[in-house]
């Protein structure tokens, strides 16, 4: 079957289609992308101003326009942080659902956690052992451990990297007042927030996940020759600090950064070296599949059962 997986995210609209059938690998066919952060669009009143809500329904009309285009027989629309925690939120999806006759639902960040959970398993195996998987999204930061398909604990924690640039350190260029405060608040957040349980993971094989881990990584491998596969603490050090003194049009040449990355992917570095100081992770695996893969996965477990 043909299944089309809609991920509204805080960074973009995208949906991934993909052929997938129980017992099988899903095998992405086509996808289609909006780069759209929905909170640049809150009000001070915490709602998504009727820009964004313009906007974010072009997108998915756009979206579902081509799902349909190329035959998909089923389209598994999800929300994360952005849509969560708006104020009027769950209007958007009402709206949304009933015009776009789609069901589009909100995943908290222990749904996500665990999904994401689900495919870094599925994808590196059982010998990968007891897994520690880290997700940076552009609203949160997900954490997820355990030695099964799902995970025995989970955490998801608001430090995306949108939130934490919109948050401590507006426009570029920055300043190091900012970035000192951002690097204060993600190591105090950490401090006080990950359980026993997942400080003394005991994991055999440490993972890193989607966008932000993944342009971490290929940006380390370009400055030290680094395996692009994996990120490493000890160059992440470095790379934060080069980052840093770079101005938005530079990162934007870095390899895989996108001109809307730039604009966060010293948030995301902060924050990935600060949770991989807390847990004292020397080295992630960049694993390519995350949650829309998880999404696919969970779906085609319950068509088997």
């Amino acid at each position: 079957m043909r299944l089309g997986v809609l991920d509204v995210g805080s960074n973009t609209i995208h949906l991934q289609v993909m052929d997938a059938h129980p017992g099988a690998r899903p095998e992405p066919a086509t996808n289609y992308k909006v780069e759209l952060r929905l909170t640049d669009y809150l009000n001070a009143a915490g709602e998504i101003s009727s820009t964004g809500i313009a906007l974010l329904n072009s997108a998915i009309s756009e979206a579902v326009t081509h799902a349909n285009e190329n035959s998909t027989d089923e389209i598994l629309a999800f929300a994360t942080s952005a849509l969560r925690e708006a104020i009027n939120g769950n209007q958007i999806i009402s709206d949304i659902n009933n015009k776009f006759e789609i069901d589009l639902q909100v995943l908290d960040g222990n749904d996500e956690a665990s999904m994401t959970f689900l495919a870094v398993r599925r994808w590196l195996g059982w010998s990968a052992g007891k897994l520690l998987v880290l997700d940076i999204g552009g609203g949160s930061l997900e954490i997820a451990s355990g030695v099964n398909e799902l995970p025995e604990a989970t955490l998801s924690l608001p430090l995306g990297a949108a939130r934490s640039t919109r948050e401590f350190l507006g426009p570029d260029p920055y300043n190091l007042k900012s970035i000192k405060a951002l690097q204060k608040h993600a190591e105090e957040v950490l401090k006080n927030s990950i359980p026993e349980v997942l400080r003394s993971h005991d994991a055999n094989h440490f993972v890193g996940t989607s966008k932000t881990f993944r342009t971490l990584a290929r940006i380390c491998a370009h400055w030290y020759g680094d395996n692009p596969k994996f990120l490493e603490r000890k160059s992440l050090e470095t790379a934060v600090t080069k980052l840093i003194a770079m101005d938005n049009k530079s990162r934007n040449e870095l390899p895989g950064v996108s001109a809307n990355r730039a604009q966060q992917i010293v948030a995301g570095a902060i924050v990935a070296l600060a949770v991989m100081d807390r847990l004292d992770v020397d080295e992630v695996e960049i694993c390519p599949w995350a949650l829309r893969e998880g999404i696919v996965l969970r779906r085609l477990d319950w068509l088997k059962d």
